[in-house]
């Protein structure tokens, strides 16, 4: 994936899967200069991590 579209998906009212490593993920947020992104994933569970932006995988 790239800044280009994380920022489409971020600014977008619907649901878009996004995934990390297999995992379906929220993205709360972009670091553009640094080209990562805080998330965390689907569910419960809310531990929030970062992550390149390149290893961001839409379905």
């Amino acid at each position: 994936m790239d800044i280009k579209r994380v920022k489409q998906i971020l600014s977008s009212s619907a649901d878009i899967k996004v995934l990390y490593n297999g995992s379906s993920i929220w993205i709360d947020e972009l670091h553009e200069n640094e080209g990562l992104v805080t998330c965390h994933l689907r569910g419960p569970l809310e531990e929030r991590t970062q992550v390149a932006v390149s290893e961001l995988v839409e379905e």
